[in-house]
């Protein structure tokens, strides 16, 4: 397979051989060394068409097979083809799986139990805290994130999983050495040394805004089960959940409020027949894995052994609160909130999500302050 997978890199080189056109010369030659090689003739025989015959042809003058790997080795890049056994096999069941698998990282068996979790690229602080404490507690309990790299949410549970020790992986809509967006390389890089980039594409190719919705499938196809936190009614989060039932997997959505923009999308979700997510035990739910901890209660959770950063922790929860609300709930002056808040976030009890917005760190694993 080894020589052989030259001719799969090749073939995936060519505009118009997708997922349909490589079985039918896979099914006609037997080999795709064959296939290569064929005349223009016999590739017609094959059933591709006759334009798609005149590119493959016309492309064979200018793309070498051995090039080609030569080209991915340097890259660090592997391949993998719907013959090796790595090919991820949830992937596989899919249909219009991808033939050619370039990969940065590593592929291991705890990815056969991975959620993907999916979003807009501008969310709000509730959507920001939802995607970190789904991403976070599905890492801890050794299930792999799956997400696109994109700003936003997908950015979240990249980071996420990360932080808690967890594995990732992102499915790129360009090649992988076409990283998008650019302020992404080092989370990329990050993602590659603890799990993997992953994409259809070949070296060179840019990150078109057509590529993506295709991509889509493969973040769908990784998965077990996808999680939307917030979608417009127009996001490419929406085009992952649909591919997502296509495939038979679970799709769950975050509910949000109804003045939400952000939020319509998954709102949308719920109302035909998405499950909402009310905390991330029921994904685990879902993938039949029990958490391996007990959820926390108010008399267990972290404290802080000081009486005012106390009172600020105890006006915080899961829902993210602004500082101005803080100094209301806590009767504190400003200038003691401010110090609070930043030694509470010194000590891990609490994370900033932008905006001047709080909330109490692993407020999503506490039974009284649930997403």
């Amino acid at each position: 397979m080894g020589d052989m997978k030259r001719y799969w890199v090749a073939f995936n080189r060519v505009h118009g051989i997708g997922a349909v056109r490589f079985a039918a010369l896979l099914e006609h030659f037997g080999d795709l060394e064959r296939a290569w090689e064929a005349s223009s003739e016999a590739l017609l025989a094959s059933g591709i068409g006759p334009h798609t015959v005149r590119r493959l042809v016309e492309s064979r003058t200018s793309i070498d097979p051995d090039d080609e790997m030569e080209h991915l080795e340097r890259a660090g890049v592997d391949v993998l083809t719907w013959l090796d056994e790595a090919y991820p096999p949830l992937l596989r069941q899919a249909d219009n799986a991808p033939p050619v698998l370039y990969i940065r990282g590593r592929l291991e068996a705890a990815d056969h139990d991975a959620v993907a979790v999916v979003g807009t690229r501008r969310p709000t602080p509730y959507g920001q805290s939802a995607a970190r404490d789904i991403a976070a507690t599905l890492a801890v309990h050794g299930v792999t994130v799956v997400s696109g790299l994109a700003r936003g949410i997908d950015a979240y549970a990249h980071h996420a999983a990360l932080e808690a020790g967890g594995r990732t992986l992102a499915v790129l809509g360009s090649g992988l050495d076409e990283i998008y967006p650019a302020e992404h390389r080092r989370l990329a890089e990050e993602i590659a040394a603890k799990g993997a980039l992953l994409t259809d594409y070949a070296l060179g190719t840019r990150p078109e805004a057509a590529n993506f919705p295709p991509r889509n499938r493969i973040i769908s196809g990784l998965a077990r089960a996808v999680v939307v936190v917030e979608a417009g009614e127009e996001s490419g989060a929406l085009i992952t959940a649909r591919f997502a039932a296509d495939q038979g997997r679970d799709v769950f959505a975050v509910p949000g409020s109804i003045y939400n923009r952000a939020s319509r999308g998954t709102n949308r979700l719920i109302q035909e027949g998405a499950t909402p997510l009310l905390t991330p035990d029921d994904v685990l739910t879902s993938l039949r894995t029990a958490p391996a901890r007990a959820s926390l209660t108010s008399e267990d959770a972290p404290s802080s052994d000081d009486p005012v950063e106390q009172a600020i922790l105890d006006c915080l929860g899961a829902d993210p609160s602004h500082i101005d609300d803080v100094v209301a709930r806590a009767g504190q002056p400003v200038p003691q909130v401010t110090a609070a808040l930043a030694m509470l976030e010194l000590k891990g009890l609490i994370t900033h999500v932008g905006s001047m917005h709080y909330v109490r760190a692993g407020g999503a694993a506490r039974e009284t302050e649930s997403l």
